[in-house]
């Protein structure tokens, strides 16, 4: 198998990340307006209300609410075929159970795309990206109240109908599979995903189970909604997911290793296989979970199955083992691989990780596979001719996809695109950092919130385009 003509290339962003214009055109407050910069190593704070004299990141991001046209000049420049974005939702319905839609959010996203369609790239449309209105945490207390996922699907029947016929490849969901009560939970996790912190949480384990499970069905049944508004969309759902290795050929070890790995793939069973997995009701009905599943909800994970599975890949990790000596170290939980190495942040580097992922996946599932975010964090440096040398960033990009392309060609993996994290430096959703730099495109702006927001091309910007223009065969 060869890489399709169709094939999509391209980048991932986020509303919250990148936007700014908080509280411009109507838009409500959202669950991210509350959360304060960071700095390497520390958390960031989350606020109750918005003080005086704090920076929260959200409320500027990179500005791209009113430089969006110069941004995706820039993205054509390179020869994208695809961006993915996402959809605010504070900016649609305000407080999320507003009678009526805001019509000057509706009508940003659909001059966006529109920007996207005049230069011929096509437009990934995700519908929650850790965009919530924070109205939906203080009045219903988020997803763990069944009302909830019905604001959620009025809101994305407004977005079907207000871009038919423009948008054909949707996400509903981004990464919700971080908040299960088997995972290593954070407050910073838990509230990205359903703004509740994690340390506030009464029953823990019910509650995470809970907002996973309203979760899921939300998903299937907006695809099933999504698909009545126009047969010809395309949806799917975005997932963290990462291999999860043995530290070694102990039995007990490599069965470790499985089950940490395999559980984050309940949702996606649950989106699949057009039922609820019982192995999950099982184990939750040993921890002392209850969840209520109607008739009507059957019916919605019967009808309700995802075209394609969008993958974010950045890192694995080794299971943990009686006798380590370090716990919870790696990105989503789990030890460090001692014969990787990791970025500044901590990551795990392992190019072969990602073809490792994509066969488990497909073989589990046979879905369409979009690999919707792959990139590295890193402090970048203007250099005196005011260049941006990112060679590491070329380096580990190519390995991806020279890894990528094997799994699609070696091992018959239905791949249909390649997003990288994020094409223009954008404020990191963990730590609030600017200098946490992903970007082809270099973004005049600190972790102070200071600069010009002048955009630079780095050296990765040309690589890149090579790249597109190649179809991934000029790599190095």
């Amino acid at each position: 198998m060869k890489l399709k003509s169709d094939f999509l290339w391209g980048g991932s962003i986020a509303a919250h990340q990148v936007e700014g214009a908080w509280d411009e055109d109507g838009k409500g407050p959202a669950i991210m307006d509350f959360v304060t910069a960071g700095e390497y190593g520390q958390a960031r704070g989350i606020h109750k209300s918005i003080q005086a004299g704090v920076r929260y990141p959200s409320h500027t991001g990179i500005d791209f609410y009113h430089r969006y046209p110069e941004d995706i000049k820039l993205f054509a420049e390179m020869g994208f075929t695809a961006l993915r974005i996402s959809i605010d939702w504070s900016r649609i319905y305000p407080q999320g159970d507003d009678s009526t839609p805001n019509k000057a959010g509706i009508e940003f996203y659909q001059n966006l795309v529109d920007e996207l369609l005049k230069y011929k790239i096509k437009p990934i449309v995700t519908l929650y990206h850790f965009e919530m209105p924070i109205n939906l945490v203080r009045k219903y207390g988020s997803w763990e109240n069944r009302q909830v996922v019905d604001h959620y699907l009025r809101f994305c029947e407004t977005m079907f109908r207000a871009l038919k016929g423009k948008v054909s490849y949707w996400v509903t969901f981004n990464e919700m599979n971080h908040i299960d009560p088997q995972s290593e939970a954070s407050d910073i996790f838990t509230y990205i995903i359903a703004g509740l912190k994690y340390s506030e949480l009464t029953n823990k384990a019910q509650t995470l189970a809970t907002i996973g499970y309203h979760m899921t069905l939300a998903s299937c049944a907006a695809v099933e909604l999504g698909h009545k508004i126009d047969p010809e969309n395309k949806i799917g759902c975005v997932f963290g997911i990462e291999p999860v290795y043995p530290i070694n050929s102990d039995p007990d070890n490599i069965l470790t290793a499985f089950k940490q790995m395999d559980r984050d793939f309940y949702q996606i069973d649950a989106m699949c296989k057009r039922k609820f997995p019982q192995y999950k009701l099982a184990e939750y009905k040993d921890q002392g979970i209850e969840l209520v599943i109607s008739t009507a909800d059957q019916e919605i994970f019967k009808n309700g199955s995802i075209d394609f599975i969008g993958m974010n890949y950045y890192a694995s990790s080794v299971a943990e083992y009686k006798g380590a000596q370090e716990k919870n170290s790696a990105l989503f939980g789990g030890l460090q691989n001692p014969f990787l190495p990791t970025s500044k942040w901590g990551w795990a580097i392992d190019p072969v990780g990602l073809r490792y992922l994509l066969n488990y996946t497909y073989r589990k599932y046979e879905l369409p596979i979009m690999i919707t975010e792959n990139g590295l964090g890193a402090i970048d440096q203007i250099d005196s001719d005011g260049q941006i040398h990112d060679s590491y960033r070329i380096d580990y990009l190519s390995k991806h996809i020279q890894e990528m392309k094997k799994a699609i060609e070696i091992d018959q993996v239905n791949c249909i695109g390649y997003l990288t994290w994020g094409p223009i430096d954008l404020v990191s959703a963990t730590t609030g950092q600017m200098s946490k730099r992903y970007g082809f495109i270099y973004v005049d702006l600190d972790d102070q919130g200071l600069g010009t927001l002048k955009r630079t091309k780095k050296a990765s910007f040309d690589w890149y385009q090579k790249v597109i223009e190649s179809s991934g065969t000029q790599l190095f």
